[in-house]
């Protein structure tokens, strides 16, 4: 799953100086599965699942027949399994060989089980549990939802169906042993109108024409998979597909009327196929793999990786050439490799239990970054892993972290799992132990991993196993340290000489926290922390293992102890270490350019330094620079700029200071596109006219604003891929009339994934009377059920207090606007960008009406606004100090 990240408060802010299937083995005894947390007694297990649905699309409900074949390992009085919202009207249990019993059921919404109890005893055996019930279909992405949306030919609103079901959601749908270890085979067949088409994991094996308008599709049967890999689609779709691989299709699902639109996301897809199945050692277990262009939006996620028919967004799945920008290209492909990548990491072979739910997506973005640089590494994908390391360590460096192997026990504790830890420290983790491995042990370890546990289930230490039996002695305790241990690691440098061209680098390890200093000064946490240090020449690897060590190192030029930033860890250097790298920060490789940036505004925010070295180092950065680091060393900036609201002469003096590096940059790009012109460039002149924008530069802003003008001659005047950033700029300062024609543009457009994008630049403006009314807009159903929630959060940008206020005395219709695994957090991350003390006392009382198992997200945000209320003058002082001084 691709999840949409909520960054914590201090991250927003002065951080943001940042930015058939074939022969399978039967997977274990899950009743045997000692350990591995379960909310089911260890009674039975399923083996295959036979459900048929018949949903009212209209009416937003839906009936279904299942059958679970199952066998009971131990004498039990009931069978429990899972279900949610469904009305289970018959019930029977047929013993292998006997009679149909009739049972009775009993429903406990709290747990979200269904009982089942015979009128003797369960003995041990294999049984069939047949049930008949009735469920609701959703307005948001829980269990088997609807999403309305208007046909790209005629306007008028048609309506598909999809389903979601990571994590707890299959349960919505039938009644199901819905944990990951209760691995079984699907048969799934659906009564539907005969005009729709029906999608689900497996080709289609019949359709019968039933009469009256509707028919029944067959799907075939499942490879053995979790209960949550389950999917079904239904709508007016049409579908382009190609062969990936002998035997293997790759398609995508759209709308119709989408015409091209898919061609670009199919000809990405169908090379994943073959690519990941020689990297893994396996083959693609299943006859086609689709992708589903769902129109809508989430909250909580981007796409999902259901086995065989993956969900993804329109707006993040079709190439729309009136609206697709050079950075939604790329992550058309980025997304796509992520999901692809879990068809292996995840479906294949998955975690017992979500603590380890990193195993699935931790892998799934460390693939998508590995996928991506091996088909377009003009783009610069290796350098997105250190934005992805701050991410994480925007999370990590607070109190309220968690390791990356995570005590999980509820469905509230589940779905906060889907963090940055998991991901993005996931990422930096794995990608740091392949280099600890070397890419070839790795590799080798994960085909090993991967052939032993194909349809079964694994824990953590299956695969440390597996890569130290490859070939990797030593990793086991260097992984067992970053995965179970929560923060960050500081490596400082405590001296350096250098003599006859070697240098010599003593280092001490401590622990990196940005609410906890004094703490963990006294009592830091130790890893196996591996080292790549480099002094001009070629790189040395160690292990600091412990408080202090030394290291020796070819070569006397500047000193980066963390050469090509695969290291997890804040890296400290000496003030005379620091000017030295500032000098020689031109001639630096990207990445290290853009991690020793990173690592210093955040050591520098945090207390660790002064502000001046960060700042010299972004300074150092040349205007001419790689434009991936040019673009993240521009966002700081903007970020920067943000931060001196309250002081808009000292913002003046660093917008000029900024223009006079980057406006000749973005002279040399234009403000259109040119023909033949690499994507990062494309993106870097949107990257610099929305900076620029927001900062009001009075060229691009006229500029905006002339371009805007031509939309009352010409409706398709702006239609391109640098669209979404010129109207971000109108948007941001919109007049009433302004505000008006972006809405009835938005009443008007054809295009899903545009009327989306226009609904939401409505929360944009500046001018707060015209926010509230995007607030008052989003409760109606205009913008659509799942456009409203994205026009609240755009209010929250420049607006927090009002828009969290709005949310709270709305909460009941918020909380319908979202996925029911996101509510906690969609409200609480509405206050990230609040500078008002009271905030904090909103918040606890928000915190105190929720569950405490659900109450993560809330206190992340408190620890953000508080940490940021201490760092925010400090900052503002550091940076005007700096600019000051700079003046002389």
């Amino acid at each position: 799953m691709r999840t949409i990240s909520l960054v914590s408060a201090l991250a927003l802010s002065i951080a943001c100086l940042a930015v058939p299937a074939t022969a399978q083995q039967a997977p274990a005894n899950p009743s045997a599965a000692a350990g591995v947390h379960t909310d089911l007694p260890r009674v039975a297990h399923p083996s295959h699942y036979a459900i048929s649905i018949t949903p009212d699309a209209t009416n937003l409900t839906f009936t279904g027949t299942s059958s679970v074949d199952l066998e009971v390992t131990e004498a039990s009085p009931v069978l429990t399994l899972h279900a949610l919202d469904l009305k289970i009207a018959s019930a029977t249990l047929t013993p292998a060989g006997g009679a149909a019993m009739p049972v009775t059921v009993t429903m406990d919404a709290a747990s979200q089980t269904a009982r089942f109890a015979a009128a003797q005893p369960l003995a041990p055996g294999k049984y069939r549990l047949d049930t008949t019930y009735s469920g609701v279909i959703n307005t948001q992405a829980n269990g088997l939802f609807a999403l309305d949306y208007p046909d790209k030919v005629t306007g008028k609103d048609v309506r598909g169906l999809f389903t979601q079901f990571e994590a707890p959601d299959a349960r919505r749908f039938a009644p199901m042993f819905d944990e990951p270890i209760y691995k079984a085979t699907f048969d799934l067949s659906a009564v539907v109108p005969s005009n729709r088409m029906a999608i689900s994991n497996m080709p289609t094996i019949k359709e019968e024409d039933l009469g009256k308008g509707l028919k029944r599709v067959t799907f075939g049967t499942s490879p053995k998979m979790s209960s949550y890999l389950l999917f079904f689609a239904l709508g007016d779709f049409e579908r382009m597909a190609k062969e990936a691989a002998p035997g293997v299709q790759a398609g995508i699902v759209a709308p119709r009327g989408s015409g091209e639109q898919p061609r670009f996301a199919l000809d990405e897809l169908a090379p994943l196929i073959p690519y990941y199945s020689e990297y893994f050692g396996q083959p693609y277990p299943l006859p086609k793999l689709d992708n589903v262009a769902a129109p809508g939006q989430s909250q909580f996620f981007s796409a999902m990786e259901n086995w065989g028919a993956i969900l993804t967004f329109e707006r993040i799945l079709l190439n729309d050439p009136a609206i697709t920008s050079a950075s939604a290209r790329q992550n058309i492909v980025t997304t796509q490799a992520h999901e692809v990548a879990h068809q292996w990491f995840g479906n294949l072979v998955t975690m017992a239990w979500w603590e380890d739910l990193w195993l699935n997506e931790g892998f799934a973005s460390w693939m998508e970054t590995k996928a991506t640089a091996h088909f377009h590494p003009d783009w610069f994908p290796l350098l997105g892993r250190v934005e992805g390391r701050e991410a994480a360590m925007g999370l990590d460096g607070f109190k309220t972290t968690h390791p990356i192997v995570q005590e999980i026990k509820t469905v509230d504790e589940t779905n906060q799992a889907f963090d940055a830890i998991t991901y993005q420290k996931g990422e930096a983790v794995i990608s740091m132990l392949e280099s600890f491995a070397g890419e070839t042990v790795w590799r080798d370890g994960l085909r090993a991993y991967m052939r032993d546990h194909k349809f079964a289930n694994t824990r953590s230490r299956d695969l440390w196993q597996a890569v130290e039996k490859a070939g990797a002695p030593g990793l086991t305790s260097v992984a067992t340290d970053f995965t179970t241990k929560p923060g960050i690691p500081l490596v400082k440098v405590t001296g350096l000489t250098c003599r006859k061209g070697v240098s010599t680098v003593m280092l001490e390890q401590g622990e990196f926290s940005i609410d906890r200093k004094d703490q963990v000064a006294g009592q830091p946490q130790q890893w196996k922390v591996p080292l790549l240090v480099s002094a001009g020449g070629e790189a040395t690897r160690t292990i600091l293992d412990g408080g202090k060590g030394t290291v020796t190192v070819n070569g006397c030029g500047p000193v980066v102890i963390n050469a090509g930033q695969l290291g997890y860890y804040r890296s400290l250097y000496t003030p005379k270490m620091l000017a030295s790298l500032k000098t020689a920060m031109p001639s630096l490789q990207p990445v290290d350019q853009m991690g020793l940036i990173a690592d210093n505004l955040a050591l520098s925010t945090s207390g660790y330094q002064p502000y001046a070295p960060a700042l010299d180092l972004l300074a150092a950065v040349p205007g001419n620079a790689n434009p991936v680091v040019a673009s993240s060393a521009f966002g700081r900036y903007v970020g920067a700029w943000r931060t001196l609201e309250k002081d808009p002469a000292t913002q003046k003096r660093l917008a000029a200071k900024v223009a006079a590096t980057w406006k000749p940059r973005l002279m040399t790009l234009g403000f259109d596109p040119k023909a033949n012109e690499s994507l990062p460039d494309a993106d870097l002149r949107s990257t610099l006219i929305s900076g620029f924008g927001t900062m009001g530069d009075p060229d691009v802003v006229a500029e905006a604003r002339r371009r805007f003008a031509m939309l009352a001659s010409n409706p398709k005047a702006l239609d391109g891929p640098q669209k979404t950033t010129w109207l971000n700029i109108v948007a941001r300062n919109a007049t009433k009339a302004d505000w008006d024609a972006i809405r009835q543009m938005a009443a008007a457009s054809n295009s899903a994934v545009e009327r989306q994008f226009l609904y939401t630049l409505l929360g944009r403006p500046a001018d707060p009377a015209l926010a509230a009314a995007a607030r008052d807009l989003a409760l109606t159903d205009v913008p659509g059920k799942t456009t409203s929630a994205a026009m609240i959060v755009a209010a929250a940008g420049l607006h927090p207090d009002a828009t969290y206020d709005f949310a709270v005395a709305n909460r009941a219709k918020i909380e319908g606007l979202v996925d029911a695994q996101s509510r906690v957090t969609f409200i609480a991350s509405l206050a990230n960008a609040s500078n008002d003390p009271a905030m904090l006392a909103k918040l606890e009382a928000f915190k105190a009406t929720v569950p405490a198992e659900a109450s993560r997200p809330v206190d992340r945000v408190i620890g953000g606004l508080t940490e940021r209320a201490k760092a925010r003058p400090l900052f503002v002082k550091g940076l005007t100090d700096w600019l000051n001084a700079r003046k002389k």
